[in-house]
């Protein structure tokens, strides 16, 4: 064999192996995808199987938030992943940002000698990139979705078969990324259905309840009425035994009928604040000047008759100073018996809860002029992981048969306000969730407010 014929040899060899790896890295990716539906799976396993084919010491999946138009770290594997998921950034910002734009691969043998590259990510984290290649993951029709990158080869830099691989994955994950979030649109659209239809039914039930309340205390009247005239007759001493003997029922009987009305109110009112939290939104709020310790005193005794029952106390700890807010009041409502609900169903037997509520009336928000209220628990706690993703797109119950849709309302009414939620658990030691809104109200429901005022002002002339 001539020395010409044996490098035609050797190419051609090197040319099959190089299929042969792509091949069997369409083969891997293809049997990882087809394994998982949700996106968060999906994504988490498509990297982990890119990184794998080439030989990477670590990456990033990043997706494009089309609410927010922003980049999104939704996936990353390495040192500085803890720090780096969840983290936003612009939609033309670094490397990411240019493929992201462009659609074009880029190879960074040097990142430090690229323009684009921005190093404040990884000074951020601490963490230092040498080689990157950048990949853009592109819809069926064409549309840019976000891009993945892979970090540091961990022997020498990456070649044109590295390049040609995560190509190749890039495309089945943008596709796999595609086919879950239709899936996952799809069984959305269908707990929604179910939802409503749950709706209509509710409040079929509660109708004759809040029938019965009203006509009950219809009746009462007419029966107090009588019952006065009967007393009467009878004399001062018979009448007055008489009138002892059905004075707690008296007394209590309008309590229990507005406690039956409210009820049905408040059932018919979750049920919408339910649906509109599966769709992820809320209903239009209503922002007035309110004092947010009225609101813990409605939900405080309503709960604690539950918790009793569970050997749990629930207590307040309240600035009565506390002075008023803008809030819409029904979501804070909303807001305050969810955390409530969840802490006393995370709490076993001895357990406390304690609603917090004070204000910080200097400063700018959020570091000032703020209302903050936190519901602690004495009760089990909750790993890291779930504390980290509690109020993200991924959180998820821990709950038997639990949907995470409460902690979803309080998120999404938090967010109405303009304002902060975070969590702090210890395991077995407990857990509090605190919120924060500015007082003064956020730009958003100040400008609803002036609206609001315009609108009354035009019915008042008509």
């Amino acid at each position: 064999m001539s020395e010409q014929s044996g490098k035609q040899a050797e190419l051609i060899a090197r040319e099959l192996a190089e299929r042969d790896a792509q091949m069997e890295a369409v083969r891997v990716i293809s049997a990882a995808l087809c394994q998982v539906t949700k996106v968060n799976e999906l994504v988490e396993r498509a990297l982990d199987v890119s990184l794998e084919c080439v030989g990477a010491e670590a990456g990033s999946v990043i997706l494009h938030d089309i609410d927010k138009d922003k980049l999104v770290f939704k996936y990353v594997v390495g040192e500085a992943a803890d720090d780096l998921t969840g983290m936003e950034m612009e939609p033309d910002q670094g490397l990411a940002g240019a493929v992201f734009q462009n659609g074009e691969i880029d190879v960074s043998d040097d990142v430090t000698a690229s323009t684009k590259h921005d190093r404040r990510v990884g000074e951020q984290v601490d963490y230092v990139t040498k080689n990157m290649v950048t990949v853009p993951l592109m819809s069926v029709e064409g549309r840019a979705i976000g891009v993945m990158q892979v970090l540091n080869k961990t022997e020498g830099v990456f070649d044109q078969s590295d390049v040609a691989i995560l190509d190749i994955l890039a495309s089945q994950i943008a596709a796999g990324l595609e086919t879950a979030r239709l899936n996952e649109e799809a069984r959305l659209a269908e707990v929604v259905r179910f939802i409503g239809n749950l709706s209509h039914d509710v409040k079929n039930m509660m109708t004759p309840v809040q029938t019965a309340a009203e006509t009950l205390e219809f009746v009462a009247d007419d029966t107090w009425t009588d019952f006065d005239g009967a007393c009467e007759r009878l004399g001062d001493s018979g009448g007055e035994t008489v009138s002892d003997a059905v004075l707690s029922l008296r007394d209590l009987l309008p309590e229990l009928t507005a406690m039956m009305k409210s009820g049905c109110d408040a059932v018919q009112m979750r049920m919408a604040e339910v649906s509109a939290a599966v769709k992820g939104m809320v209903t239009e709020p209503s922002f007035h000047e309110d004092d947010i310790n009225m609101v813990i005193d409605q939900v405080v005794p309503m709960l604690a008759i539950v918790a009793e029952k569970e050997n749990v106390t629930i207590e307040k700890d309240v600035s009565e100073d506390i002075g008023l807010a803008i809030m819409d009041v029904k979501q804070m409502y909303n807001a305050i018996y969810n955390l409530v609900n969840n802490a006393l169903q995370a709490c076993p037997e001895g357990a406390k809860i304690i609603v917090h509520s004070h204000t910080v009336q200097d400063g700018e928000f959020p570091d000032g002029a703020y209302l903050e209220v936190a519901v602690e628990d004495t009760g089990e706690g909750m790993p890291e992981e779930v504390r980290r993703k509690l109020f993200t797109d991924d959180a998820v119950s821990t709950k038997p048969m639990g949907t995470g849709l409460g902690t979803k309302i309080v998120k999404n009414v938090v967010d109405v306000h303009g304002g902060q939620v975070w969590v702090e658990s210890v395991q077995g030691e407990g857990t509090t969730i605190s919120f924060r809104i500015p007082i003064a109200g956020s730009p958003e429901a100040l400008e609803m407010m002036r609206e609001a005022e315009k609108l009354a002002e035009l019915e008042e002339e008509r």
